[in-house]
């Protein structure tokens, strides 16, 4: 087996969905990896099993070292590599900065930034040996500008960014790219809250007069993965209609 391996957290539904069966159909050994939603991630599985596509489950909860640590050598063990690291695996709340709890913040941060760490340290360990490899965070917008009413999330989506670009400067020589994609309004289970009033609003404030698709971040992730990126890394590519240009 001669494809090259991508492991891609938080991937049973959403953006994570699109990004596996992107990878999956472009010819990528896919790990798909899920905690809560085992329902979601089998029919994902069997799907693209039945169309031939080389693709393996495991459940870990990414906030978790050692369940982390299990899952990185499953996939050693399924697949006897990992080409491409994509942490997308978080979780969004919206909450007044004064009413956020010790439990709410350390929540996110091991969801969203503690988790980074435990699976890129961890491929990190087959990766540097190979002298090759692509990590992919999945940060937000709220990361590059910062989001009221979502100042937790916010604050561990811009230390993604920040451990993006520390790791890509340190990592270079061994030729493995780090880069960063902040998408912008996505429609995915985030926004099923959101009044339909406020998505209008949210249309209108952006240039291309849309949402985005989680099929628009997953072409950017396969770009990154690509070999047309060999050249590009600790950058943030926000893919987000023009809502945000900086």
């Amino acid at each position: 087996m001669n494809n090259k391996t991508a492991l891609i957290t938080g991937s049973s539904r959403g953006i994570g969905r699109a990004m596996v069966k992107l990878f999956a159909k472009s010819g990528y050994n896919v790990l798909i990896n899920y905690n809560k939603s085992e329902k979601e991630a089998s029919e994902l599985y069997n799907e693209l099993k039945s169309e031939g596509c080389f693709v393996t489950l495991y459940k870990a909860d990414v906030s978790n070292v050692h369940e982390v640590n299990s899952m990185i050598k499953f996939c050693i063990g399924e697949f006897g590599k990992i080409d491409v690291l994509i942490n997308n695996a978080g979780m969004s709340k919206d909450k007044l900065f004064t009413d956020i709890t010790n439990e709410d913040w350390h929540e996110m941060i091991n969801v969203n930034l503690n988790s980074v760490f435990y699976t890129t340290q961890m491929a990190l360990k087959y990766m540097i040996p190979e002298h090759s490899g692509k990590i992919i965070n999945i940060s937000s917008i709220w990361g590059m500008v910062g989001g009221s009413y979502e100042v937790h999330y916010s604050t561990s989506k811009a230390a993604v960014i920040g451990m993006t670009k520390a790791l890509a400067k340190e990592l270079g020589p061994s030729n493995i790219q780090v880069n960063c994609i902040a998408p912008g309004i996505i429609q995915t289970d985030m926004i099923n809250n959101v009044s339909d009033e406020i998505l209008e609003i949210l249309k209108d404030e952006t240039p291309l007069m849309r949402l985005g698709t989680p099929e628009d971040i997953a072409n950017c992730a396969l770009f990154l993965a690509s070999d047309n990126s060999n050249f590009i890394t600790g950058q943030v590519i926000s893919p987000n209609g023009g809502f945000v240009i900086t």
